[in-house]
Formats: C-alpha cells, structure tokens, sequence
C-alpha cells in the first residue's frame, strides 16, 4: 500500500494526554473497501487512534486523511464515518425499524422511502422482519446486527468498530466473524477495526497494525504476521510461539546456519539476512511445526529428543509440552487428532520431535 493509493492517510501522528504519551509518530495507510485491523493489549493506542479517526480526539501533531481530504478541523459529525462499539448502544425504547432509522431523521426522507431502506439493511443483517420486534426482546448477537445496520444505513465511506464482538460468547462471536466478513464485503466499504483478539484479527483482516505502547510493530497481512513475525514480541502475541537461544555460525547463497539450544545445528534457508557470525539470535518454532515420533526420524531436516511432561485433549487437537535437554521451558506442540495413532503419547512418554528447518525464524534478542 502506497500513500497514493491510500484512502485513509495516518501521517506522522502523535497524541499526549497531558505528559503521557498516547500515539508515537504512527503512520497507516489504509486502502479503499479494505478490511483494516487495529491489534493489541490494552493501552497500546488502538483505541485512541480509532477515536481520532472519528473526530473525538484531535492528534497533538501529524496528519489524517480520509479520501484524500484532510480532517483536522472536521467535527465528527461532518465526517464520512461512523462508529459501531462494543457496548451496542442501541435505544431500548426503540423498536428494532425506529433504532436503524434513527439517524435518517435529519434528512427528511418520506415514511415510505425510510422503511424501504430499513427494509433493505434487515435483509443485509440477516434480520428480515424484526422492524416491530423491540430492543429487549433481541440476542446479544441481534442487537449488534442492529447497530451495524444503524452505522451502514447512513452509507459512510468508512466503518469504525471498536471491539464490536467483545461482550458476546465465544460460540456466537465466531458466528459473527464470519457474517461481519461477509457483510463488509458486500457493501464493500472500509472497516477499521480495533480488537485485543489476535485469532478474530486473523480471521477477519486483510491487513493488521500490532500496536504496543503507542507504536506500529509490525503492519502486514494475517499470514505475513503470523509466519514472518519481525520480532519476539510480534511473534509472542500472534498466537504461540516457541523461542530457543541461539547463535549464528555461517551464511551463504542458501541461507545460515544456527547453532540453537535443545535443537543442535539448523541451517534454515533463504535469502541472506542481516546477521553476522557470532550474532546471538532466538530461533522461533510454531507448535504445529513440530511433530511427535516414536523412533529417531531418518532424513528429516531436524530433530531431537525429549520426553513429554504434559498432555492436554482438546478435541480435534492435542497440545504437548515436551521436555528437551538445554532448553529451560517445555516445547509446546500442537497436533491434530485423528482415528488411531501410530503411537500412544502420554505424560512421561520418551518421544522426538521433527521439524523442517525452513519454518523456523530468526529473530533478534530484545
């Protein structure tokens, strides 16, 4: 993404709240009918960026653009936005057509006109019908359905949601990924999202921001994310990671080769990186890069041996942690489960751990 095929422009911006610093000198840019995520702990920033995306707070320094116009001196109001949050803040008094309609009022519309778009965003949020329901006979799920409609009935360039699924269950919040996913591409405008769920921004995003004390880690698409992390605390916060310490001992036109503690010798191939000999590095493993074994894999890029000293079922998944000389925390490993096994793996079992050196990362020490 470019600043010139940007639709929204975050430009150098920084945000004091008195002598705390909010926002660092964050620049974004955010493409037209893109699904933007805002990802991290609380106090990163999200929030506050988000907020001055709206036109709530003003940056203390830098610039925002929205389709190429600046909005500085914008109130809210007169921005081509709007807001979806978590708490739903629907009308209770209202009913479900009233609730969608309320920001119509302004316009002038016909009764007619009014219920036919009411009409229409129902049958967008899957709720054909519910116009006379009331607020409180509505699902959690129901009710932040109606707020979006609220939000997209008024036809902003620009979605903000701000942690949107957050109070609902876990079974109905993935229902609900999927049918936000579904519905932003339908009415194919961007949404700017802000969530603490690192597997929700996964799922829905096109692009992430990771933000931690007011600064962008890493901007990058979920799978970029989630396999090319550029540091520890990217790679720790992006689901789980296993770190070992390690130290480069050569590069060529392959790749390097790292000699890792409880992993042995790994020359993991690619393009040469920016490290030297001697450099000390962590070497990062997924744990569903590793598979358990019974016997001493032959041929395989890596391997080493270990015992388990914990085992959890999860249905559809195992997860592990193996014990590994040298190596002071267990090794998490993730593995599917099927019918039958080639072996039986529990706690105190003696097993090896393959893995295939090229998806390993190499990450520097912080």
């Amino acid at each position: 993404m470019t600043p010139q095929d940007a639709f929204i422009s975050i430009r150098n911006v920084d945000k004091y709240f008195g002598s705390f610093q909010a926002i660092n000198n964050v620049s974004i840019d955010i493409g037209h009918g893109e699904f933007f995520s805002l990802l991290g702990s609380s106090g990163c920033g999200k929030t506050t960026l988000l907020r001055m995306l709206a036109g709530f707070e003003n940056p203390s320094s830098g610039e925002i653009l929205i389709d190429g116009q600046p909005m500085t001196d914008v109130p809210p109001h007169l921005r081509p936005v709007n807001m979806v949050f978590q708490n739903y803040a629907i009308f209770p008094h209202l009913n479900v057509l009233d609730n969608i309609a309320y920001g119509l009022r302004r316009q002038k519309l016909s009764k007619a006109k009014v219920n036919t778009m009411v009409d229409e965003m129902l049958d967008l949020i899957k709720l054909p019908g519910y116009g006379n329901r009331k607020a409180t006979e509505l699902s959690g799920g129901q009710r932040q359905r109606v707020a979006l409609a609220r939000a997209l009935i008024l036809r902003p360039k620009v979605l903000l949601l701000d942690e949107p699924l957050g109070a609902l269950d876990k079974q109905l919040r993935e229902q609900m990924q999927l049918e936000l996913r579904e519905l932003q591409r339908t009415v194919g405008i961007t949404f700017v999202f802000v969530t603490h769920d690192q597997e929700e921004a996964l799922t829905l995003s096109d692009r992430i921001a990771v933000m931690s004390r007011g600064e962008v880690l890493q901007l990058d698409t979920p799978t970029g994310l989630y396999e090319r992390p550029v540091s520890r605390e990217v790679a720790s916060f992006i689901g789980t990671m296993n770190f070992f310490d390690g130290r480069v001992t050569g590069s060529d036109a392959t790749g390097m080769t790292v000699d890792a503690a409880g992993l042995g010798s790994l020359h993991i191939p690619g393009p040469k990186r920016a490290f030297t000999d001697g450099d000390t590095v962590h070497v990062a493993l997924r744990p569903e890069r590793f598979e358990l074994a019974a016997e001493a894999p032959a041929g395989e890029s890596g391997h080493a041996r270990g015992v388990v000293r914990n085992a959890a079922y999860l249905g559809e998944r195992s997860h592990y942690y193996v014990e590994l000389e040298g190596v002071e925390a267990p090794v998490a490993v993730s593995a599917q489960n099927g019918i039958g096994g080639s072996f039986s793996v529990t706690e105190g079992s003696p097993v090896w751990l393959k893995w295939h050196n090229e998806a390993a990362v190499v990450l520097r020490p912080e």
